[in-house]
């Protein structure tokens, strides 16, 4: 049972899909004239680990998960007037990558990403049929949605329209009937993007894509809408109004769900504070996506996130430990209580720390510290194994440890070597009584960033915080 908490009746409700086993998830997504910042990659991780616990519960062929492009915009217009370059082109190379960038912290492709200029159409017919029912006017070859028209406006941001306009600086357009209507189609000279439409040559308003699109792939009424809380208001506020309008029958969607703001040091990020950063600038400063993801997942989605770079070292410094103690693992299932977590409305934070209880489980198991589990049966050698195979899967839940993001790790250096010529070297010096050599070896390898654990049951030398094989000893 997957509980979320619904932003629009602002409760938790268990997610109970219109079809029966088969869940729909709408969430708009980027409008592609520039990298992506690392703010734009919190929804991304936040809804493909949500996207991951779906198919986990309904099976992959039973979740539709739509995240769209925004490639027409005046802040495309804009760089291509800068650029001298065609639009598509912009859009295309902006794209690719966004692919490449989400791809690097282990986000799975949506099932279906439509670009808003493939659906001209639908939005058209959308439109008239605002206008035919009283919901939107044209005028000068713009038209407007007529706020006042829709009694539920700014039921999803809890404010009244009256309160809005007061609180806001509103440009009024002349052609506007009302402050807070809002543009769904307007005019496009020669040497912008346009279409032809009842209203004259242009091309459509932002918000009218989003509701046009997830109405031809999810249908009138679908199970969950997402985004960051900056789009709350006014665009989702502005998608529910034309949706219901132009569907009387339908509901848009079942569960709304937003993910806070990300900062980064604690401080708001700012270009003129020099803390604004793409994905890509992260990734080639070393920061593998991996990394990225996990600091992301330490956070429950609900709450303002902090990027910091003591956050990545502890990030990397963890997941290093758990590629090397897992590299040999075939995953299992996921084990109940990451599930839980996951289940709890997105609890990843919740999640990450089963995960390393269960981490610590393995380790004191395979250690001797822990005869069994009661959770798992048979000999010590298959609850190890079981309970290894159930920890990669269940960090594969989440979006880490999978094949595709490994090799950041230096999983290339072997570090069975080094074990084997310390548990050499103490069992000489048990029977010299000299550890000088022991101690040497130690301290080297211990310099180097690696993690040493000297029990009965043997030696272990893993990759720990700060690993740089370059300092490894020369055996």
């Amino acid at each position: 049972m997957i509980k979320l908490w619904n932003t629009r009746t602002r409760r938790e409700e268990v997610l109970q899909p219109l079809q029966p086993g088969r869940v729909r998830m709408y969430v708009c997504g980027p409008t592609v004239y520039d990298r992506a910042h690392i703010g734009n990659a919190r929804p991304v991780v936040v809804f493909d680990t949500l996207f991951r616990l779906l198919r986990h519960v309904y099976g992959a062929e039973n979740v539709t998960y739509v995240r769209n492009f925004t490639d027409v915009d005046d802040k495309i217009n804009a760089r291509a007037a800068a650029t001298g370059r065609a639009i598509r082109d912009i859009t295309d190379e902006t794209i690719g990558w966004y692919h490449a960038d989400m791809d690097a912290l282990g986000a799975m492709r949506p099932t279906h990403e439509p670009r808003a200029t493939d659906y001209i159409g639908p939005m058209i017919s959308m439109i008239e049929a605002l206008i035919a029912r009283g919901h939107a006017y044209a005028v000068d070859g713009h038209v407007l949605f007529e706020v006042r028209s829709f009694p539920g406006y700014g039921g999803l941001s809890g404010r009244s329209v009256d309160d809005m306009i007061a609180g806001a600086r509103v440009e009024v357009a002349p052609y506007k009937r009302d402050p807070m209507d809002f543009v769904l189609w307007k005019p496009s000279s020669d040497d912008l993007p346009g279409w032809p439409s009842p209203w004259g040559w242009g091309r459509p308003g932002w918000h009218i894509e989003c509701s046009a699109m997830s109405r031809e792939l999810l249908g009138e009424t679908f199970d969950i809408h997402g985004g960051g809380i900056d789009l709350q208001f006014p665009h989702h506020e502005n998608e529910i109004a034309q949706s219901c309008c132009a569907n009387p029958s339908g509901q848009f969607a079942n569960i709304w769900l937003h993910n806070e703001m990300l900062q980064v040091e604690g401080k708001k990020m700012s270009k003129s504070l020099g803390n604004f950063f793409t994905v890509r600038d992260l990734l080639e400063q070393g920061y593998p996506g991996e990394v990225i993801r996990f600091v992301y997942l330490q956070t429950h989605y609900a709450k303002p996130m902090d990027w910091t770079a003591e956050k990545a070292a502890q990030a990397e410094a963890t997941l290093r430990k758990w590629r090397a103690m897992f590299r040999d693992v075939k995953p299992g299932k996921p084990h109940v209580r990451v599930v839980s977590a996951l289940s709890a409305n997105l609890n990843t934070s919740l999640a990450l720390v089963e995960l390393r209880g269960l981490a610590t489980r393995y380790d004191m198991l395979r250690q001797g510290f822990v005869d069994n589990l009661e959770e798992y049966s048979g000999s010590s050698i298959q609850q190890v194994r079981a309970v290894a195979s159930d920890f990669l899967a269940s960090a594969q839940l989440l979006g880490l440890l999978l094949p595709e993001l490994g090799g950041w790790d230096q999983a290339s250096v072997d570090l069975a070597p080094f074990a084997t010529a310390l548990a050499e070297a103490r069992a000489k010096a048990m029977e010299s009584k000299d550890f000088s050599s022991v101690d040497a070896l130690k301290s080297a390898l211990t310099a180097a960033g690696a993690e040493v654990r000297m029990s009965k049951s043997g030696v272990e030398v893993l990759p720990g915080a700060g690993f740089d094989a370059s300092k490894l000893p020369v055996l």
